[in-house]
């Protein structure tokens, strides 16, 4: 297994359109490196470069410390899972496993040996004698990962193996990709998705990709907890994070912001005098925001424009006086509260976050 190192990589196609802008990433051994982003940011293109599908415009890759940049996809030591699952139709499961290994001229024994134990790894052992066609999504998928497994790669890499599934498919695959992970944890995974659920439940890293640039690498808490920027805040998290320009009012330890002309609120985020009086944004996760009694108690009231009863939670979409957009409050169970009822917000200091003019973090 090895790590995998990317040192100013740049994708820049023959129209002059740059996909990927100065990329540099360390990955190591064992790791399980989720690439997030929304449609069109770069980290398909990214995989691609790093399996040797895509040339790299400039700068340098590197698998297990050589640089690869030159090396056929054959001869760098990765194995890909495709969104689509390509199969050989009118193989067994069996024999589509064992297939990179009979090319390899690899022994009849170890073939059969590699074979069973990535099929008993992946309970797939009772279909081997099957056809493709017998199986259904998730099984597929599951052979086109056995089938990585048994060449034994340096890197994993998987361009969003789930998105042809259906939701509870999706989940038991997900569970057995996080299975897999945990039996093989001297791996090194490569995984794209644009579904934060999967990155947040599989990433040990998370790396977040906006219009061909890194935004931030993390731990999955890391980018909830500690977003880098507005891009993040409002990526990661279902719903959004709620933003609202403010102005910096006082500077300092804690530090004043106004929402509005009427709303003024007290963050515990340090910031000095040069900042006051600038424009900022605060931020307040939906599932951070607590109903409260009385307006004392709170630092935003507003009245209900929409009630979004989902079973297990209540959305409140809140209109407040002053701020053009509107305030997502995340309630657990049922509520009784109704469109156009007066509600009053409240929230920790410490959930609270203030990014600069530029949209960056005062906390980073």
């Amino acid at each position: 297994m090895a790590d995998v190192k990317l040192t100013h990589v740049k994708k820049i196609y023959s129209n002059k359109v740059e996909v990927l802008k100065d990329i540099n990433l360390d990955i190591k051994q064992g790791e399980f490196i989720v690439f997030v982003g929304p449609s069109g940011c770069g980290k398909s293109t990214l995989l691609r470069m790093i399996s040797g599908l895509e040339e790299i415009s400039s700068g340098t890759l590197e698998i297990d410390g050589q640089v690869v940049n030159d090396i056929p996809p054959a001869l760098r030591g990765i194995a890909m899972v495709f969104q689509s699952y390509a199969l050989y139709p009118h193989m067994s499961v069996y024999d589509n496993m064992a297939f990179s290994l009979q090319i390899a001229k690899v022994s009849k024994a170890d073939i059969d040996q590699q074979v069973r134990k990535a099929a008993d790894m992946l309970q797939l052992t009772p279909y081997l004698d099957r056809l493709p066609k017998a199986l259904s999504g998730g099984q597929r998928q599951r052979v086109a990962i056995g089938r990585a497994i048994v060449r034994r790669p340096k890197v994993f890499l998987f361009d969003e193996p789930l998105s042809n599934l259906d939701a509870a498919l999706r989940v038991a695959t997900r569970m057995e990709i996080a299975n897999l992970k945990d039996s093989m944890p001297d791996s090194t995974m490569i995984y794209v998705t644009h579904d934060q659920v999967e990155a947040m439940t599989l990433a040990d890293r998370i790396v977040l990709l906006s219009a061909g640039n890194i935004e931030q690498v993390g731990s999955p808490l890391e980018l909830y907890e500690h977003p880098a920027n507005v891009f993040v805040a409002k990526f990661i998290g279902s719903p959004a994070m709620n933003i609202v320009p403010c102005r910096i009012e006082k500077a300092g330890e804690q530090t004043r912001v106004a929402l509005s002309s009427s709303v003024t609120v007290n963050t515990p985020i340090k910031t000095d005098a040069a900042e006051q009086s600038k424009s900022a944004f605060f931020g307040i996760r939906p599932e951070d925001m607590v109903v409260v009694d009385t307006q004392e108690q709170a630092f935003l009231s507003g009245d209900v424009s929409f009630v979004e009863s989902l079973g297990e939670a209540t959305l409140l979409y809140v209109k407040v006086p002053g701020c053009d957009d509107m305030i997502i409050a995340k309630q657990a169970g049922t509520l009784k509260t109704q469109r156009g009822d007066k509600v009053h917000l409240s929230a920790l200091p410490e959930k609270m976050h203030l990014f600069d003019e530029n949209e960056q973090s005062y906390t980073r």
